[in-house]
């Protein structure tokens, strides 16, 4: 027996303790169970959204943030990830991107075909045509042995090229090969046979018998210098069995460096008798904020030609292309270059400007060849009297076409600026 207000004896307090530590395992598993049935194991209402995990708040940017911004006006401010939005919501999202790219591209077209159409197709910039600021004078070079240069047993490389595409009457074409290696060091080389004959594709073709050309690498017969290992042919087709053929020439020859041979061509168009003929001296006015050039044609057949020739500075700068397409009809006849006036303030070059290689040709309606050649006027043909750059019109090119084509690109921005406005305005108020 204890007293009521005497010390617990040892034995009772340890009883108490044990008791007590049974418990303590209890609460704690009955406490996760109705937290569990309470929170993961009850099943949502039908239609309430998943319960998402609430972000913590960086309390930086919180203090960085202006004074009266609140959290939750922050988290309003932001666009809400396209996963959190409604179907409805998503659809109008990508209607305002589609409508977007659709404006850009628009305007886009529209500015890429009012750059590209400011100057006329017959009087263009030579920079935006640098592959025809020269005639014509093909050079190529390619590996004398394919199949040595793939297996790597040999580096030989053969040089060809031609002073002229285009032959016309009486004129003659040089041809030219070389051998060298990688480095561009002249190796032996020798054309060990040239035949010329019509071109494969040519319907009827080898009507006309092959001629034999011949190469020689001796400072004649159109080679330049003796024993420099380019050896130099030379075919006239008018004094060589082709006087009555019209249309591509082939020369097919093969080539011996060593103990590597192999074969290879040259190409050339061929008209007999030119059918209109460029006469008298060019004739020059300015008019209109351009300058025109007037060449005098002598026209032996009736038809459509496309004439062409470069314009360069006084420092023999090129300055631009120009050219003629029109339909010319028999008998005296000019051809007109336009030297348009904005092209000129663009550009701005120094006067007088030569006009030089004007180069022309009948369209054909039908056949194989397509045209009948003009002979090429090579070299100065015309300078021009010094302008000043005030005396040109700096307004852009106008035409029927182009104003129609820009209208419709113009209508195309219109429609896609109305459409993006449209979704833009299909937004619900928040």
């Amino acid at each position: 027996m204890t007293r009521e207000d005497g010390p617990v004896p040892s034995a009772s307090r340890l009883r108490h303790g044990r008791w007590l530590l049974a418990l303590v395992p209890l609460v704690l598993v009955g406490g996760a169970f109705f937290w569990w049935q309470g929170s993961e194991g009850a099943e949502a209402p039908e239609g309430a959204p998943e319960p998402t995990s609430a972000p913590v708040p960086d309390l930086r940017e919180e203090a960085r943030a202006p004074a009266g911004r609140s959290s939750a006006a922050m988290a309003a401010a932001e666009p809400a990830a396209p996963s959190l939005l409604s179907p409805e919501a998503r659809e109008r999202e990508a209607r305002r991107e589609l409508w977007q790219k659709r404006l850009e591209r628009a305007k886009r077209s529209l500015e890429s075909y009012v750059a590209a159409t400011r100057y006329p197709p017959e009087s263009r910039p030579g920079r935006e045509h640098p592959d025809q600021l020269e005639l014509a004078e093909p050079e190529r070079t390619r590996p004398l042995s394919p199949k040595a240069a793939e297996d790597g047993t040999s580096d030989v490389q053969l040089r060809l090229k031609q002073d002229k595409v285009f032959v016309v009457g009486d004129e003659a074409v040089l041809f030219s090969v070389a051998c060298e290696d990688s480095r561009r060091a002249p190796r032996p080389c020798e054309v060990v046979s040239a035949l010329a004959h019509e071109a494969d594709h040519l319907a009827d073709a080898g009507g006309v018998p092959g001629v034999p050309v011949t190469f020689v690498d001796s400072g004649q017969g159109g080679d330049a210098v003796a024993g420099d290992g380019v050896l130099t042919g030379r075919l006239q087709p008018a004094k060589q069995g082709f006087a009555m053929f019209s249309g591509t020439l082939r020369v097919v020859l093969r080539v011996r460096s060593g103990s590597l041979e192999d074969s290879a061509f040259f190409d050339v168009l061929y008209t007999p008798a030119p059918p209109a003929t460029f006469t008298g001296r060019v004739r020059e006015v300015l008019e209109g904020g351009s300058l025109d050039l007037y060449l005098p044609v002598q026209v032996r057949k009736a038809g459509r030609y496309v004439v062409s020739g470069r314009l360069d500075d006084e420092g023999g700068v090129p300055f631009a292309v120009v050219s003629f397409n029109e339909e010319l009809q028999e008998g005296a006849q000019e051809v007109k270059l336009n030297v348009f006036g904005k092209v000129v303030r663009d550009d701005k070059p120094t006067f007088p400007l030569t006009l030089r290689d004007v180069e022309g040709f009948l369209l054909k309606e039908m056949g194989d060849p397509d045209r009948e050649l003009m002979v090429t006027l090579r070299g100065p043909v015309h300078t021009t009297r010094v302008y000043s750059l005030e005396q040109f019109s700096d307004a852009e090119w106008r035409s029927p076409e182009r104003d129609l084509y820009t209208r419709e690109l113009e209508k195309d921005v219109m429609e896609a600026q109305k459409q993006l406005d449209a979704a833009l305005k299909d937004t619900p108020e928040p």
